[in-house]
């Protein structure tokens, strides 16, 4: 078998889902995803993932639920939600209607050398998200259907929902962000709800 074939340019997609992004809490996976995000534009609303592989949208529900007038936004990878795939269940279980989660979906690990992932091996994190009961699920494949779940972002009163973005495989040069632990303490204070020590 082979990775599924996307043809979205990773760093494209996701500033387009960005774009315009007013008060929207992000939280970027392991990896590519969070040179992503950081590559779209610094702001004191990304919290960016380094060592929690899987992690992402546990850490995307949490804050969800802390901040339930705030939309929350999990940027990750096949690889990292696969990682976390039972995320899924506890999504759907609380219903955030402030939570959307973007898989950037290429079927490879692509932060230890492109290995075919589950995803590219033919598992559809789309079929098992509505599998786990998350109703609004949506398959991308073009600009249009980014710009369409960016519409949705911002809308508290649904359901939580999750995009499995089709991007093309390839690697591109690392956008690091910032990585000091004090520095990202300070910057995301006050986001949870209460102080962070």
């Amino acid at each position: 078998m082979s990775a599924p074939t996307g043809t979205l340019e990773r760093r494209a997609a996701v500033k387009a889902l960005l774009a315009d992004r007013g008060d929207l809490l992000v939280i970027s996976g392991l990896g590519s995803s969070t040179y992503d995000v950081f590559d779209a534009g610094e702001h004191p609303g990304n919290f960016y993932l380094w060592g929690a592989m899987g992690g992402a949208a546990m850490i995307g529900l949490g804050l969800a639920l802390a901040q339930p007038k705030r939309p929350v936004l999990v940027v990750t990878g096949d690889g990292e939600q696969l990682m976390g795939i039972g995320s899924l269940l506890t999504i759907a279980t609380k219903q955030p209607g402030n939570l959307s989660v973007a898989v950037l979906d290429n079927g490879q690990y692509g932060e230890t050398g492109m290995q075919l992932s589950h995803s590219g091996l033919g598992a559809k994190l789309d079929v098992i998200a509505r599998g786990a009961g998350i109703a609004d699920v949506t398959d991308i494949a073009d600009m249009a259907g980014i710009d369409s779940f960016r519409a949705k972002l911002h809308d508290l009163s649904g359901r939580p929902r999750l995009a499995r973005i089709r991007i093309a495989a390839g690697e591109l040069e690392r956008a690091l962000p910032p990585r000091d632990g004090s520095y990202l303490k300070n910057r995301f204070r006050g986001h949870l709800g209460f102080a962070v020590n």
